[in-house]
């Protein structure tokens, strides 16, 4: 949707199922569904609002609709079959993108052994890793997937992303886990085409992950990572969350990256290589009243440094555009330092009501975005009022967005 659209841009939870309760490394509800013979969720969900724009007069009119589909199925004992598959209609479209796009999330079968504990899955997987609520450096698979930006919230691009095509085998064990996942190159470009499954986008070349998972502690549980793809050293990660008190979660999450800087692959300069840092870390605090709210530190050390980013705005004026859709594309930190907050409010007012929001705040430049919902649940319809702000100066990461303010209506119908 427009709301994501960067200029003329064209455009919690870990991979395993061990449920390691409050200290699972998810930064969004895992699939609860897991054991269940068989579970299917479809809602279909429509949008309209208005956007105000930075670079003209007056407003731009916004549609959407959606049919989200989830199906998880036993074929056979110890098989089953997951599919999940989302189609948006949205006006206006992204530049260079058709109004209707089909994202293909996951399309996989599942096999485990007659000795429980040996998991192997195989077909398009979302193999999502890490505790941040923003900024994820251990998601490793995350570069391409969103084929579709319907909203800000970090948890529906996560959500709503693609899955990759690969083969995964994990053992589990009581608390922990450990797996391997191995994602081949199947094609060479992104897809446009509305109803293409888009393996370019997620598959355009050879991937290798391990990882191991473990619960430490009734308080504290960890992740460690490695992943590789060809031409590039290895690239460490690890995760860990922490029960501080009862009402007091931490998390911390962390990778090391040696390769090309994400301006050099924005600008595709090619021979510049650097290594550096990435981590995020933070706080969540639920009150006896059902508000909880998180505070984030991220930092990219692969991003543009403050002097970097001067030079780029002043010197170039296209150069920070660019700069900033491919850090979009890969769901990259654009900025070397950020911050963010977000809150949820369950039963705000009424039971049923639900408010949420979040402010990012760029460190480099001050520039912000804010995202908030008030959605109302009923048992089968949910409605929601979406409100959506970039805020900075010209040539910052958010003061450059078109839209710069967003007010939308959301309805959805929840089939069963």
């Amino acid at each position: 949707m427009a709301s994501a659209a960067l200029v003329a841009a064209s455009p919690s939870w870990a991979a395993d199922d061990t449920d390691l309760g409050a200290l699972d490394l998810k930064s969004a509800p895992a699939d609860a569904e897991q054991a269940a013979p068989q579970t299917t969720r479809l809602f279909v969900e429509a949008a309209v609002g208005s956007s105000a724009q930075r670079y003209s007069d007056g407003s731009q009119g916004l549609r959407r609709a959606s049919v989200d589909l989830y199906h998880a199925s036993k074929l056979a004992p110890g098989w089953r079959f997951v599919l999940s598959d989302r189609i948006d209609h949205v006006h206006p479209s992204d530049s260079g993108l058709p109004d209707t796009l089909n994202s293909l999330r996951e399309a996989y079968v599942s096999w485990e052994g007659l000795e429980a504990g040996t998991v192997v899955d195989i077909g398009r997987i979302n193999l999502r890793y890490g505790p941040g609520y923003g900024y994820n450096p251990t998601d490793f698979f995350r570069d391409g997937a969103v084929r579709s930006v319907t909203s800000v919230n970090p948890f529906e691009l996560r959500e709503n992303r693609l899955g990759t095509v690969a083969l995964r085998a994990q053992r589990l064990w009581q608390g922990g886990s450990m797996a391997i996942a191995l994602s081949p190159k199947l094609a060479d470009e992104p897809s446009t085409q509305a109803l293409d499954a888009d393996l370019g986008a997620t598959n355009n070349r050879n991937r290798a992950l391990l990882s191991v998972s473990q619960q430490l502690s009734e308080r504290i549980s960890g992740q460690v990572l490695l992943y590789k793809e060809p031409g590039l050293d290895a690239q460490p990660g690890a995760s860990i969350t922490a029960l501080v008190s009862d009402a007091a979660v931490a998390h911390a999450e962390w990778s090391y990256a040696k390769g090309p800087s994400l301006a050099a692959q924005a600008w595709q300069t090619p021979g510049s290589q650097r290594s550096g840092h990435k981590l995020a870390t933070g706080l969540t605090y639920t009150t006896a009243s059902k508000l909880s709210i998180t505070g984030e530190y991220q930092f990219n050390g692969m991003a543009l440094d403050q002097a970097s980013w001067g030079r780029t705005s002043a010197g170039n004026p296209g150069a920070l555009p660019a700069y900033l859709i491919e850090a979009q594309r890969l769901q990259e930190l654009a900025s070397r330092r950020a911050y963010l907050v977000y809150l949820s409010q369950r039963d705000f007012g009424m039971k049923g009501m639900e408010l949420t929001g979040f402010v990012r705040v760029n460190a480099t430049d001050h520039s912000r975005l804010a995202w908030a919902e008030l959605r109302y649940h009923w048992s089968s319809i949910d409605l929601a009022l979406q409100w959506q702000q970039h805020s900075g100066s010209a040539f910052s990461e958010y003061g450059l967005y078109p839209d710069k303010r967003i007010v939308q209506l959301v309805a959805a119908y929840h089939f069963k």
